[in-house]
């Protein structure tokens, strides 16, 4: 975004507001968590779903999210 001079930066921006010292007391700092990469077989009629509902680009993107909120239903029941 840099090179297609597409970042903005505001030197007269204000700056936003200070977290304060009880916020940074329960803060827990944790690694970055990379994702993994998984090969898995899928039925054809579910790649052909999601491959066409991306038009053929972000079908895994899709996927993911789908994977996503099941885990969060899930985890919420």
């Amino acid at each position: 975004m840099k090179e297609r001079g597409e970042l903005h930066h505001d030197p007269n921006a204000p700056e936003g507001e200070s977290l304060g010292p009880d916020f940074w007391a329960g803060a827990k700092i944790e690694p970055p968590r990379k994702p993994r990469s998984v090969h898995l077989k899928l039925d054809p009629e579910v790649f052909d779903f999601f491959f066409e509902e991306a038009k053929g680009k972000g079908h895994l993107t899709q996927m993911q999210n789908v994977l996503k909120a099941y885990v969060k239903a899930k985890r919420r029941a």
